[in-house]
Formats: structure tokens, sequence, C-alpha cells
């Protein structure tokens, strides 16, 4: 079967493509146009589950077609529908809503003679408006996405045609994996390709990825190992390696793969080496790759989900409530069956009411009651709102319109608002109960201000920056905001040119956009289409709070003591500098290079500084320092000394490690450096003297005025320069060394140049970066030192994992590791107290290596490089064998201050009922500082710290707090024990003192295991606030997942980074915040938010307002469904259960359908009980969401006996009205759907909390174009329904006075007890909700007044029933235990590393959050 199949796939090619194809034709997969929903067909398994690339060159065609042919094209299709599949896949999705289906049931069953009740095409009528109003919908979002997919395929790239050996213009849609792609500075890149060639002498891109994450600083990708040292274009036609590479995934920060060549050596490649789809070419010239995913298998479509689609409580809600409709049709239809039946049986012998059939049989009256019910079923059928789902759709697009209109979202720094990605959740806004949070970024500003630091155990406050810091007003100037950058637009294409092909050129840094196709090229990674990406500024984390730093006085004078004449022989002896010189040092050192910073020119931030702008090689004096690093290497260190810079012969690496490109590299760079060193001897020669004479002058009189003077040439030159990194911490930490005159001048994959005070400029040579990630929570650089020529390893990371990996050392030991040990001691003080102060703190070290243990780890590494399986676990493993045994140098303390209206916002969250979790990765000290900082934690709050080692300790502690906690709050047994096997939250509001509960990432572990989980819950549904602390993104996630899954309570998580993203998807509604971190989160949320305060209002007042609305909304659906329906239902009574309507049938589908469907929908979209400023004022408002209060199962029910009564009193007043008359049918009917009508449409102004012009004008609306219709058909329609008909009805009806008053009066009595209801409840038993309600009808003066009885009434309530339960406890004896637990003291628990338990107390009432989070902070240790 393969070659006929063979057969037709090549014939079928030929007759869709219309020619033969020639040789540099484009090989089209067909699938994706054929695939459903825009996804292309699945990857061939021709290399198991790893992908084989082929360069697409002509004398590789039989084995490109055999691979790299067979792989999807570029082509993206993000439309769901073609034109021959929309209304067969619209239906088909359309049908699977059980709604629909139950209509479509129907409309079959109507269809049936024996069971008919309507004309067949008014059944139809109904289903038919609803799926044509969907499908209508459906298909113009789809055109849309139509239109962007064809701008974004019909762009164009410079691709290697193997026809005409050279590069030419296609389409993007053509590009094929294994094309060969070249690329021109602010040029979009097509698809994924792996860097084989770059203009930039060191082989390096840069790229800017706000398309993809929304950051605009650089990121720098490398040319694959070997090609850097080539010609800066690759030749095609040498080109003969085979690339070899994991199958396409989702995963942005992650590539594996190797490149082979002839010879079969192997290269490994990595995401340093992959240039993603979207991406923005800077900084570069030119650069050349091979496409190794294309289409719909780059990483950015495979990232495409498209808006998120979730089903919220309160449609859960409404789905059950639909079912019990469901039961009671199926009810009511058995009573009219049961009905019929005996209604037959009695008068069975009468042939008035028993018509036998045409064949003289006839039916027996159980038969008949059997066809009677499916005809019941199809009378009744509008008792299920068909149209309540398509009006929910409505009404949340008019919520979301208004959310994203509120001006006060509006962010004007980023220029961004409110972001609604999720359609169908609105209303599960104003019933959260549990509030996820994230730490830095999110509840602080993601700006990073380096405010101590602690070097060999010597703290250095920096006072005068902390000064600048408390003056400094944090408004951007007009400088500062500048010319934004170019988010990943295409604004700036040139113009269409052959085949409507268009450029892809993204137009020069710095210009704004203003086209349609704004951020489209993030379009193929979003299928809603385009979206903005905000506005930065031109670098990342460059405000004038983050890049100015006042140095420390004590610091930077023993830092200007590091001159060259510290190190020169005096007497023709070296004397030794003092220690902790050598670790100030390596400290900024280690600040300066041990990160990924961009660096770039001042006048044009997005062009990078080459080495041709720096000023020649170190100054004479720096071979004296050179030999004396040297000594002091072999001192510090087993490595083999480096006499004269040159290579030792002992610590040659091996054969294998020298065929390495990497150690080439090496050895000419080292040659080269030799060789400019004599150049530069050489050329000072001619100098020597006069330098001499002035140096010795200058010494002499103690004034190195020569090296002042360079200094500061170079120091102005290095405070210009501009810095672009990839998080804030990193930024800091270089603008703090720049501070101190060890600026970071010049970055390349292989060197580094840092300017040094008064040393001059230092090139390190770079060997190798660990990057920094979640698991190791650290990152390292390993470089060979300029001055020593050793290996050497700079580390910084989190202090908790640093401290573990340093070398060891005892007392007993060298005086170098005494040393270490004081040193280690001191940093330890100091980071517990720069925690406490709120500050984010790192350590800073490094390790010295023989060039013989580099090679033995870089022999090792390799290998785990080029792996494509396992590749994670290999690289941690190899990191871990290198980042060991290291020399602890210092830390660092940096502040991440608050964002604005955060404190407010959280206590405005509180009030409202919502409890707080504050879950981040820094340590404990800092954690439970920002949280009194943002009042999650109060002064005079109980605060409970797990911090334990072990298990059993764990479950220990928790049963001691919650033994305690049970004691005080006098709780009864009954509220705390487990109801249907999960802990009940208690009302923290009532329960005497709050309490806060502060838990460690180690602790986590172990209440996260299914055996603790109940205990930990039941301990923090009693505390207000939860705070924990070193936690990894994976338990964020597992403790929401806890959380809502045991709690069975709505929560909702926010944060801004990429380590969010798992807690944000993983609770019911997902907030991301659009900050300095990216856009992942935001691409991962429901809702993005540009700040924290801007959920206050969202939840408290947006969120209020559409969950009351929804609720009340679809309640009335089933009321005036019900209600109306009954009226049907009645009758049978009367007309012996035949199935017979007393209201022409058009009118009764109609009814529903368009008299009375707008009025609840505007009703939906407009309503407003409460105002938004009282809203904001008063929180508690919040909690009836969160209780469900509009929308309980009794409300259902009574609603449901409301629309009973008046559907009877509907039906009875008009017939006892026309008793004895000798009306017809339609003529009865006419004055109950007239009645029915003013009922159910006043029944909504009764509820209405807010009538607005829009509200008056929908209702009278309907009421007249209800008796338009009537008139114009009883005008028209003859003989539409004989025997009978409504002809001339209504016109006859218009003039009879006895219709007004039975009209009237029939509205009177239905709606009177609802009537007395509303107003007895709004004056003798008003709900929170109504007395709001009345502040807003007040004079200001007089609303403001009652606020603040409301206010003071809500705080005396806690404070009096506090005083009641202090008396109560007066009498008793003190609870025994292991500590005592006063109410004046928050006691800290901990359980030592030998699981015993001890509690210590944490602070009393009075003390201020600072202190208490000193006397907290011994609780960890």
């Amino acid at each position: 079967m393969t070659e006929p199949l063979q057969w037709a796939r090549y014939h079928w090619q030929q007759l869709a493509g219309g020619r033969r194809r020639g040789e540099d034709e484009r090989p089209y997969d067909y699938s994706s146009l054929l695939a459903c929903g825009g996804k292309s067909s699945q990857t061939p398994k021709l290399a198991g589950k790893h992908r084989v690339v082929i360069p697409h060159l002509q004398r590789f065609k039989e084995e490109y077609e055999r691979f790299s042919g067979t792989y999807v094209n570029n082509r993206i299709r993000t439309t769901k529908y073609t034109l021959l599949n929309f209304v067969p896949r619209n239906l088909f999705e359309q049908f699977h809503r059980a709604a629909n289906l139950y209509f479509l049931f129907l409309v079959v069953l109507n269809w049936v003679p024996l069971v008919e009740a309507f004309q067949k095409e008014i059944t139809m009528l109904p289903l038919a408006v609803v799926l044509t109003i969907i499908a209508v919908k459906d298909g113009l979002e789809d055109y849309r996405k139509y239109k962007i997919d064809k701008q974004i395929n019909n762009l164009i790239t410079k691709v290697y045609s193997r026809k005409e050996k050279k590069y030419i213009d296609l389409c993007w849609k053509d590009v094929t994996v294994g094309d060969l792609i070249r690329l021109s500075c602010n040029e979009i890149i097509p698809a994924d390709m792996v860097l084989l060639s770059s203009t930039d002498p060191d082989g390096v891109c840069h790229i800017e990825t706000s398309s993809l994450d929304g950051e605009s600083n650089l990121k720098q990708r490398q040319v694959v190992r070997g090609y850097a040292e080539q010609d800066p274009d690759v030749d095609p036609e040498t080109f003969s390696s085979r690339i070899e590479c994991e199958s396409p995934n989702n995963d942005l920060n992650r590539f594996r793969g190797f490149l082979e060549h002839p010879n079969k050596d192997r290269v490994g490649l990595s995401k340093e080496n992959l240039l993603l789809r979207g991406c923005t070419i800077r900084n570069t010239e030119a650069v050349v790759g091979i496409v190794v995913y294309a289409g719909h298998e780059t990483k950015a479509m495979l990232n495409n989900s498209g808006p998120r689609y979730k089903r919220s409580k309160l449609e859960r809600r409404a789905n059950t409530d639909v079912l019990w409709c469901v039961l009671l049709l199926v009810v009511m239809c058995l009573t009219g069956a049961l009905g019929h039946g005996i209604w037959l049986n009695r008068y069975e012998n009468i042939l008035f009411f028993n018509i036998p059939e045409p064949d003289g049989h006839v039916i027996s009256p159980v038969l008949a009651g059997f066809y009677m019910f499916w005809t019941m079923i199809i009378l009744l059928q509008v008792l299920i709102p068909i149209s309540l789902y398509v009006s929910i759709e409505i009404v949340k697009l008019g919520q979301i319109y208004f959310i994203q209109s509120d001006v006060d979202f509006y962010n004007e720094k980023l220029d961004s608002t409110v972001e609604c990605r999720a359609l169908n959740i609105t209303e599960d806004l104003g019933q959260i109960q549990y509030l996820f949070s994230d730490k830095t970024g999110t509840l602080t500003e993601n700006k990073m201000v380096f405010r101590r630091c602690s070097v060999a155990g010597f703290d250095y406050c920096h006072e005068e920056n902390a000064k600048r810091l408390e003056s400094y007003q944090d408004a951007l100037s007009e400088d500062e905001d500048g010319a934004d950058t170019l988010s990943g637009s295409l604004s700036n294409m040139a113009k269409p040119r052959a085949r409507g092909c268009r450029t892809a050129h993204a137009g020069p840094s710095g210009s704004k956009s203003s086209a349609p196709l704004s951020g489209s090229a993030f379009a193929v990674g979003n299928g809603e289409g385009a979206s903005e990406v905000p506005h930065c500024r031109q670098a990342a984390f460059s405000s004038p709070i983050e890049t100015d730093v006042v140095p420390d006085t004590r610091l930077l004078n023993k830092f200007s003591q590091i001159t060259p004449q510290l190190f020169t022989p005096l007497d023709g002896t070296f004397q030794n500098p003092p220690q902790e010189t050598l670790y100030i040092m390596d400290f900024f050192v280690a600040l300066a290079i041990c990160n990924t910073v961009v660096v770039s020119a001042p006048n044009q931030p997005r062009q990078k500084i080459g080495l041709s702008s720096l000023n020649g090689m170190p100054t004479k004096s720096l071979e004296e320092i050179k030999s004396l690093f040297q000594r002091l290497s072999v001192r510090r260190s087993s490595s083999p000394s480096l006499a004269g810079g040159k290579e030792p012969t002992s610590g040659v690496p091996c054969a294998f490690v020298s065929r390495l490109p990497l150690f080439g590299r090496m050895k000419l760079s080292s040659a080269m450096e030799e060789e400019s060193s004599r150049m530069s001897e050489s050329a000072q020669a001619g100098q020597a003297a006069c330098c001499v004479d002035v140096e010795e002058e200058d010494r002499g009189a103690g004034r190195p005025l020569v090296r002042e003077d360079r200094g500061a040439a170079q120091r102005s030159v290095a405070a210009g320069l501009c810095y672009e990194a990839e998080s804030p911490d990193e930024a800091a930490l270089v603008h703090a060394a720049r501070a101190y005159q060890c600026a970071l001048r010049s970055r390349t994959p292989g060197q580094l140049v840092v300017d040094f005070a008064a040393l001059g400029p230092l090139t390190f040579q770079v060997l190798h970066i660990l990057p920094f990630d979640s698991v190791r929570k650290r990152m390292s650089v390993v470089v060979r030192h300029p001055l020593s020529r050793q290996v050497e390893v700079y580390t910084k990371g989190a202090d908790s994992v640093i401290m573990e990996i340093l070398s060891g050392a005892s007392p007993d030991g060298t005086e170098l590791e005494k040393q270490q040990i004081t040193i280690r001691k001191k940093t330890q003080k100091h980071l517990d107290e720069y925690a406490k102060q709120g500050l984010r703190t790192l350590c800073i070290a490094k390790k010295v290596m023989s060039d013989a243990e580099y090679a033995e780890w870089l022999r090792s590494h390799f290998l785990a490089e080029t792996s494509i399986d396992n590749r994670e676990e290999l690289l941690l493993e190899s990191a871990t064998r290198l980042e060991n045994k290291l020399t602890l140098l210092g830390a660092t303390g940096i502040e991440d201050r608050l964002q604005e209206g955060v404190p407010e916002s959280i206590e405005a969250l509180h009030k409202a009922g919502i409890k707080i979790w504050m879950l981040t990765g820094d340590k404990q000290e800092t954690a439970v500082n920002i949280a009194y900082a943002c009042k999650l934690l109060e002064p005079e709050d109980k605060l409970f710290i797990l911090n334990t080692q072990t298990k059993e300790a764990c479950e220990v502690l928790i049963s001691t707090i919650l033994k305690d906690l049970q004691e005080k709050t006098l709780t009864p047994p009954e509220q705390t024990s487990c109801r249907k096997g999960r802990p009940q939250p208690p009302d923290t509001q009532d329960l005497g003192p709050r309490a806060g509960l502060v838990i460690t990432g180690k602790t986590l572990e172990f209440v996260l295991r299914e055996d603790l989980q109940r205990q930990f819950l039941e301990l923090s549904a009693r505390c207000q606030a939860v705070v924990c602390c070193r936690a990894t993104p994976l338990q964020k996630s597992e403790v929401v997942k806890l959380v809502r899954n045991h709690l069975h309570v709505m929560t909702l998580a926010i944060g801004d980074g990429a380590n969010d993203v798992s807690m944000i998807q993983v609770a019911d509604v997902g907030i991301g915040v659009s900050g300095q971190e990216g856009m992942q989160a935001v691409m991962a949320s429901d809702f993005a938010i540009s700040q924290f305060r801007h959920l206050s209002k969202l939840l408290l007042v947006h969120g209020h307002w559409c969950y009351t609305r929804l609720s009340n909304m679809i309640l009335y659906f089933f009321y005036k469904n019900v209600a109306y329906v009954n009226l049907l239902f009645w009758y049978q009574f009367f007309c012996g259960f035949s199935g017979t309507s007393m209201t022409d049938y058009w009118v009764l589908i109609f009814f529903n359908l368009l008299f009375t469907s707008a009025p609840p929908v505007i009703y939906g979209v407009l309503e407003k009980d409460v105002s938004a400023e009282t809203l904001l004022q008063l929180p508690q408002l919040y909690r009836s969401g969160q209780q469900s209060q509009a929308y309980l199962p009794l409300t259902f029910w009574i609603t449901l006996l409301d629309a009973f009564y008046q559907s009877l009193v509907c039906f009875f007043v008009p017939y006892f009205t026309y008793q004895g008359s000798d009306i017809d049918i339609f003529t009865f009917g006419n004055p109950l759907n007239t009645a029915a009508l003013f009922i159910i449409l006043l029944h909504l102004v009764i509820e209405s909390k807010s009538l607005t012009w829009i509200h008056t004008l929908v209702i009278i609306g309907s009421i007249l174009s209800y008796f338009l219709f009537a008139l114009a058909f009883g005008a028209m329609c003859v003989t539409c329904n004989p025997p009978s008909n409504p002809y001339w009805i209504m016109q006859e009806h218009v003039l009879d006075p006895v219709f007004y008053l039975a009209c009237a009066l029939t509205t009177c009595i239905a709606l009177l007890p609802r009537f007395l209801y509303r107003a007895l409840q709004g004056s003798m038993f008003p709900s929170p909700i109504l007395r709001a309600q009345h502040f807003d009808r007040l004079a200001p003066e007089e609303r403001a007044e009652a606020l603040k009885k409301w206010r003071g009434a809500a705080r005396m309530g806690p404070v009096t029933s506090k005083c009641a339960k202090q008396s109560t406890e007066s009498g008793r004896s003190p609870a025994s235990g292991p500590a005592d637990f006063g109410l004046k003291s928050a006691t800290s628990c901990a359980v030592e590393q030998d699981s015993s338990s001890t509690c210590e107390t944490a602070f009393d009432q009075d003390h201020c959050a600072p202190e208490a989070s000193e006397m907290a902070g011994p609780a960890t240790s």
C-alpha cells in the first residue's frame, strides 16, 4: 500500500499546485489547511522522539525530502473554521451544549405526527435564532483572525535558494525546516532557527523578546560553538552539518540538541543558540540561521492557548438549577399525561372526546397519555430557558467592556489598563475567599535599590544612600520617559512587494506603533490575534532610584587604597596587601561580572559597546601586580604557579579538551594577550623616563595625580554606560559596583572588560557561565583572571544555598580557615539584620581552580551539554561539581519598596473577609517584615512560625498551636471538627485576637503531605494571614490547589513573574501584574492589571457588581419562564389535558425570545445596587458575594414559588373576569399574555436598584413591540392557525375597558406580595446592602456622617466581644501548655533540629512592626 499512497500524494500535490514543482519550489504540507483548528498535523517520528534537520541544499536533496521536507511549513492558521467546514463544525460545537441538544430533540419530536404540538417551523425558530446569533459571533471573530494570519503569512524574509544560489525574498508562509535565512537588524524572526553566523565579531546576536514575554531588555544569543571564528557569512554551499534536536515543545526556556559535522564531531545546542519566532534582531547588522521549527511547531505557536475559558461557580449553580427545571418539567408533563389518560378513560364511550383513527381503531387511554406526555414536553418547552445562555454571554461581554473602560485602572507610566483575558468568569471576582499573592513585583515595585553590603565580615550601612532614597520622589521626569522601545511591532513595515508579500522589518528602535498590526509579531502566539505589549523604557530597571548609588564613606576609603602603589615592590621585596583588600577587590569584581548584563552606549542605548572603544592594555605596574597575585594564589590554593603569566606544563589540558573549540579560543586569546602585552611594554619604553619621574614625584608627594586623572576620565566614560539586565537584582548590583569605580565596560561571549578604579581596565576571559535557575538558586561565571592567570569561579545566590556549599573550615585549621569561620559568623549576623529590615539578600563567593581541575570538569560538562535526554539532570550534577568548596566574600542587601496603595488595598481586602496568603521565595525575616509593612500582619497579631526540620516535629507543633487557638477562642468543638472529611474554616473576624502564620519552604514540604494536610488547613483557616517563605514555584501551586480542593473555597492568585504562572493557572481566578518581570504571568492569567492597588476596586466594586447582576438576572430568567409556562399548564385543567394552547404559537414563541429578553440583559449589564464609592468605603459589603447571598438554593426555590403564585393570579383573575361569557380561546388568552408581560416587566422594575433612562427605554420598547406585533399579527393573520385564529382580537381588546381593568387588577394582585416584602425589608430589617443603598441617596455631608457611624459600630463590635471574652477568662486558671500564650503576646513557636518543641515570646502588643520581626528572628535559628 505504500507505493500507491506515495503516488496519490504526489499527484495531489501536482493537482493542488497547478504545475510541476521546480528545484527551488517550497514543499507544502496541506495538512495544516485541512486540519481543524489550525493546528498542525502530528510531526513524523522519523528519529524517535528527536528531530533531524537537514539543510535545504541541492546536494542534500534526497535526505532533505526524507527528513526536513516532511515537517510542516511556516504557514500559520489560528482560525478555527474554513468556508467549507464553518457550518458543520460550528453546529457540532454548539450542540456540545446540553441545552441546545435538548431543544434539537424537541424540534425532531415535533415532527412526529402523533405528538405534534406546534407547527413544525415554529418549533425550529427559537433554536435557529440562538444558533444563528452564536454562529455570526463566531464567524466574525474567526474572520478577524484570518485577516491577521494573512498579513503575517505574507511578510517576507531572505531565504537561500538552492536553485539561484543566493538569498531571495520569500513569504513567511513558504519558509520550511532546513532553510537558511538571513536577517538584518530590526527584522522579526520568521521561524525558530539555530544561529550559525553573526556580523558581530564576537559571534553574538542581540534579540528583543517583548513580543513573547513582554521584556524590553535585550537578550544575548550566541553563534554555535565553532562557527564564531569563521567568516561573518556562512557559505550555504559549504555548509554540510546536520542538526538533531528535541521534538517541538512549548518550553521557551529550553532547547536541547546537537549539531553534527560530517566527521561525526558534535557540538551541543542550547537555548543560547536558538532564535525564536516573533523576536526582533537588535544591535546586529546581519545574522544567518537554519530553521529547526516552523509554523505551528514553533515555540511561540505552541504557547498559543488563546483566551482562557473557565466555568464560573455561578454558572455551575445555574446548570444545577436547570436540571431542577427539567425535573419540574417532567413532573408537569407526567401530570398532563396522567390527566389526559384519566379524562379519556372517563369519557371513553363519548365519541366527541375520543375520536377514532381513520381506520376505525380507537387509541387506548394509556397509549394516549403516553403520547400526551411528549406533546406536553413540546408545549411546555419554554420552561427551560433557551435564551439564558446567549443572554449570559452578552451580559458578560458588556461587563468586560465596562471593566476595561474604567479609567481608574489606567496606568500612565505603562500606558495600559486592565485586560480581561477570560471571558466568562467575571462574576467569580465577587466571590473570592482566599487570595494568594507573590511578593516581589506584586506587592513591591520590583525596583531593586542597593542599600547595604557586608564584605569580609564588615557591615557597610550606606547611610548617605539611605538619606538620598528617603528624600527621593519617584516621579519619572520627561527625559526618563524618552522614546518608547518598539515592542515587537510590525508597524513600520515596508510596502507590500510582489505576490502580496510584506517585509518583516520592525523599524528602528524607539519608534512607536500606529499601524493596525501593532504587536502582531506575537499574533502567532495568541489565538485571539495581536495583543499590544505596553510601551517600556529604553532600558529596563534604569530609573534614577535604581541607578544612582551613593557609596559608603568607610568602604570607599578602603576601596581607594587599592592602587598600583600598594603592590609596587619596595626595597626589592613585595608587600603583601591586607587580606581584607583582596576580599574587597574580589567582591566588587563578582558584582560586576557575575551576571548577564548587556552594556550599551549612553547616546544609543540599543547599541552595544565593543572592545574598540576601550583604551589600551593595563599600565606598566600591572605586571608587578600580576606576579604578586600569582604568589598570593599559590598561598591560597593548591593550583600550580603561573610564572610570567604562561601556561604551566603540568596544567596543560588533556588532548580531548585541547581539541575543543573553546580551548582553542582560550589559547589564541592568551597568545594575543601576551603579544599585546609585549607591544604595550615596547610602546611605553619611550615614555618610561617621563612616567617614572612623574610617578616618583607623585609618590613622594603622596598624590598619584596621573592615576587620578586617568581614573577620572575612565569614570566619566563608565558613568554614561547603559546597563540592560534580565532582572532588577542584577542591575542593582552592577550599578553598585560602578558607584565604587568597578564598572563593567564591555561584554562579549569570550571576554569581560571591567574598569577597576586606579588599576585601569581589566580583561577577564570568560570560560563558562552557569545561569541562574530556581533549583540551584545561584549563578556562576568561570573566568581566567587577568592578573593571576588562574581559573576562578565567582558565584552569587541565595544565602541559604551559598552557605551550604562553602569550603569546610575548622577552628584548628590554618589562619585563613579561622578567618573564614569568623567571616561566616559575622556575615550571617548581617544577613539576619538585612532580612529584618525587609531587604533581599544575596551571598557572594569565589573559588580558585587549577587548569587540570577545570579541564576535568569541562570534559564531563561537555557530555552533559551534548545530550538530549535528561540534559537538565546532567547539567545540574555538573554544576554541583563545580560550585562547591567556595570562599565567602560577602553579602548584599537590596531594598524592594512597596507599591503605592498596597497597605490600603490589603487592609480593605481584609475587611472584605478575604484571607490573604503571601507566597514568596525570600527569607523568613524579609517576608515577615514586608508582611508587617503592607499590613498583611498587624502588630497585635499572634504570630506563629512553623520552621521544623522533621515531619514529626511539624505535626507536634501544629497540634500545639491548634490546641492553644481553640482554647483562646472558646470555639465549640462542633465548629472545629471535621465535617464531611474536611476542616470547616471558621470566621476569623469573630474569634478574638487575630492570628498570623509563617511557614518556611522546608516545613511546607511536610504539611503538603497527605497525612498533615487536614491539620495544616485547620490551622491556616484560623489565621487571618499566612506567609509562606522560601517557597518554590511548584510549592506555590500545590498550596493553592490544596486550599481550593479541600476547603472548597473560591481562590485568587496574583503574580507578576514566570515563577507565578503555575500558581495563577491553578487558582479559580488568576491575576497577572504587568510589571518589570515580563508578560509571562499576564499571558497565563484570566485578568491583567498594572498595579496591586487596582485589585481592590476590581474585586470590591466590579466583582460585586458582576456577581449581583448576573445572579439576579439568572434568577429572573427562571422566574419569567416558569411564570409564563405555568399559564399553559393551568389551562390544561380546563381543556382535558389535550395539549392545547390558549395563545397563538407565534406569540408564545416570541414572548420569551423577543418581548421579554432585552430588559434582563440591560439589567445584567447596567444594574448598580450600591455605588462604587460606597463599596470602596465599606469593604464589608463584599461578604454578601462570598456567602452567595444573591443566589442561594433557598432563593431559587422562593423565586419559583413566587412565579407559581403570579401565574395562578395571572390565569384566574382573567378567568373569573370572563367566566360565563362566549369569548373564544384566543380572546381569553390575549389578556393572559398582556397581563403576564406587565407582571414580568414590572417585577424587574421592583428588583432594580438603579433605573436609568436606558432601562426605561428598553421596558417601554418591549411593551410597544408586543402591542405592535399583536396588532399587526391580528390584522394580517386571517387563517394562520385554523380552525382558530387571532384575527382582530387585539384591536377589539384595546377598545374594551374590561380588558384594561383585568390587566391592571391582575398585575397589582400578582406583584403586591413582592412589593410589600421589599418595602418591609428596606424599612424593618434591612441588610447591609440595603443600608448602603440608603447612604447613596443622602446628601454628601449626611452620607459622610452615616459612613463614620457605620465604621465606628463595626470597630466597636470586635472590641466588645473581646472585652467580654477577657472578662470570662479572668477568673479561670491559665491554660497548661508548653508556653504561655497570652493575649498581649504573640508566640512564635519553632522546633529545633533535635525535634524538641520550644516556644518563644515574639513580641508585645505595644511593639512596632520592625521590633516584632526582630524578636521573631531567633525562631529560625
